[in-house]
């Protein structure tokens, strides 16, 4: 049996502002924007460049998906990001105005650094060693 993690729903304010925070500032692809009529809402897809898994950005549409935008992970580091090319994208992310709540630190497995989405969600980025 082979299987793999395809997308995760992440709930945010609005698509647009998602859009341009995830493609935008972090260089994100925006795989698919299509409006689906049956449910009154857009399906958009976002992919970290050379990644299988994307995120699906969720716009809230009721208070308690409004009360989870920016604490899905309960404040905890939540999604992890990797890079071949530590110092690249976080300059890069730094440049274009991207929160970093930890600074890049040297770990066994590799170099890391937390930041926060445009919601406020905790994110690693992380170049793995080896």
């Amino acid at each position: 049996m082979k299987q793999s993690l395809a997308l995760v729903s992440l709930v945010v304010a609005d698509y647009d502002e998602a859009i341009a925070f995830f493609v935008g500032k972090l260089g994100f692809e925006l795989t698919e924007d299509s409006y689906q009529a049956e449910q009154d809402k857009r399906w958009v897809v976002v992919t970290p460049p050379g990644s299988a898994a994307g995120l699906l950005l969720a716009q809230a549409s009721n208070d308690i998906q409004r009360a989870a935008i920016g604490n899905q992970a309960g404040g905890r580091v939540w999604l992890f990001l990797n890079t071949d090319d530590f110092w690249r994208d976080y300059e890069r992310y730094r440049a274009a105005g991207v929160e970093f709540t930890r600074p890049p630190l040297e770990q066994d497995y590799g170099t890391v650094a937390v930041f926060r989405d445009l919601c406020g969600n905790q994110w690693d980025l992380i170049q793995r060693k080896g």
